[in-house]
C-alpha cells in the first residue's frame, strides 16, 4: 500500500511534462476555447487542469474551485502538518487512541471508504497500516537524502508495528461523527486512496456545475470529464518505467485516448530508495511487510478515480492472475467496467481483455 503523500518526496516532473505536451490542443469548438492552470501545492505533486470554456473568466472560476477543493482535502488528510483552524488526520492520529475525536464529514467519508476497500481488496489496501508504513517512510526519506547510508527498517520493529494495524480497531461513529482507535498504537495512512478520492469529489463538483470538457491531472491521476472542445478524446500516455531508468528509448508504455473515465498508475519508479543495489518502493505488501516488487507499474482504467487509485495499489501487490480475479469480482458486484495494464520487471506487459480497446491505444 502507498505511503502518505504529504511528507516531502523527491519529485519527478518528467512524466507530467510529457502529459502536458501531449494533452495540449489549440482547437476550439464554437465559442469554447482551451485554457489551463497548474499548481504544485496539493498532495506534494505537480497538477494541471485543462478546460474548454466560453471565456477565461469562466475557466478561472472553475479552476479556483478545483484548487481550493483539493487544498481542503490535502489539509484534512495530512498526517504531518498542522493548519490553523483545521482538525485533520494528524490530530486524529495523535488523539484518537485516547478518546473519540470529532472529525470533518469529509474525513469520515474517506475513512468509511477506506474500511470498505480493506474488505474488498482482502486487506491489501489497509488505511490502518500506518505504523508499518511510517517505518518505511522514514527510511526512504533518509535513503534519498543520504544514499550511501541507506538502510532498511529492523525486522523486529516491523514485526512490532504490524501488531498495531488491525482495521477493526478503527472505530467510526457516523452519528456522532467521531473516530476512535481501540488500539492506542494504531496509526492511519490514507496514501493509497486519498488522492483518487479527492479527485473524484472534485470531478463530481465540476459535473454538477455543468462542466463539459475538462481533464484533471493531479500528480498523474487522470480524470476526464467529457471530451476536448473539438469533440476528440484526451490524449493520455502511460509512463514507461524503463525509459525513466534509461533502459529503453520509448517514454511511454502505451499511448491512448480517454473520455469520461479515470486513468491511474502506481509504479516503483518515483518514490523509492536503494539499499545494496535493490530498489525499495513506497507500496508495501501487508503480508510480507516489505515493499512489493512483482511489477514495475500497474494502470487502472475505470470511471471512479477513488476506486482506480485503490485498485492500482492493490494490483501492484497481487500477481497478475490474482489481480484479474479481483477485478472480475468487483466488475460483477458493481456492474462496472474496470480494466488494467501491468508492466513487468522483464519488460513484458499484460492486459485485461478490453484495456487497449477502451483507451484506443496506438
Amino acid at each position: 500500500m502507498k505511503s502518505q503523500f504529504w511528507k516531502k518526496e523527491r519529485q519527478h516532473f518528467g512524466s507530467l511534462v510529457f502529459l502536458v505536451l501531449l494533452c495540449l490542443s489549440l482547437a476550439a469548438c464554437g465559442k469554447r476555447e482551451r485554457y489551463q492552470d497548474q499548481f504544485t501545492d496539493v498532495f506534494n505533486t505537480a497538477s494541471m487542469v485543462i478546460g474548454y470554456e466560453e471565456s477565461e473568466e469562466a475557466f478561472q472560476k472553475k479552476a479556483e474551485q478545483i484548487h481550493e477543493s483539493l487544498l481542503h482535502y490535502h489539509r484534512l488528510f495530512d498526517v504531518y502538518t498542522d493548519y490553523p483552524g483545521v482538525e485533520n488526520l494528524k490530530r486524529v492520529n495523535e488523539e484518537a487512541g485516547k478518546a473519540p475525536v470529532k472529525v470533518d464529514p469529509d474525513i469520515m467519508a474517506l475513512l468509511k471508504f477506506g474500511k470498505e476497500m480493506d474488505v474488498r481488496t482482502n486487506g491489501k489496501v489497509n488505511i490502518a497500516y500506518g505504523a508499518v508504513l511510517s517505518l518505511w517512510h522514514d527510511k526512504r526519506e533518509e535513503g534519498i537524502a543520504n544514499p550511501e547510508k541507506a538502510s532498511l527498517p529492523e525486522e523486529k520493529d516491523l514485526e512490532e508495528a504490524a501488531k498495531h494495524c488491525n482495521i477493526e480497531d478503527l472505530i467510526l461513529d457516523e452519528e456522532k461523527m467521531t473516530v476512535y482507535f481501540r488500539d492506542p498504537d494504531l496509526r492511519l495512512d490514507v496514501g493509497g486512496i486519498a488522492k483518487g478520492w479527492a479527485v473524484e469529489r472534485v470531478a463530481e463538483l465540476l459535473e454538477k456545475e455543468g462542466a463539459k470538457s475538462y481533464l484533471l491531472n493531479i500528480g498523474g491521476n487522470l480524470r476526464a470529464i467529457g471530451k476536448k472542445g473539438d469533440g476528440t478524446k484526451w490524449i493520455c500516455p502511460v509512463q514507461n518505467p524503463f525509459y525513466i531508468d534509461g533502459e529503453e528509448d520509448n517514454p511511454y508504455a502505451v499511448s491512448g485516448e480517454i473520455a469520461e473515465i479515470s486513468l491511474v498508475t502506481s509504479g516503483d519508479y518515483e518514490r523509492y530508495f536503494t539499499v545494496d543495489g535493490v530498489r525499495y518502493a513506497h507500496i508495501v505488501d501487508p503480508e510480507t511487510r516489505y515493499p512489493a516488487n512483482r511489477h514495475r507499474s500497474v494502470t487502472i482504467l475505470t470511471k471512479d478515480s477513488a476506486l482506480a487509485d485503490t485498485l492500482s495499489t492493490a494490483l501492484f501487490i497481487l500477481s497478475v492472475e490474482d489481480g484479474k480475479s479481483l477485478l472480475e469480482k468487483i466488475r460483477k458486484e458493481d456492474s462496472l467496467e474496470i480494466d488494467a495494464m501491468w508492466v513487468e520487471p522483464d519488460h513484458s506487459m499484460a492486459y485485461t481483455e478490453h484495456f487497449l480497446n477502451r483507451i484506443d491505444a496506438e
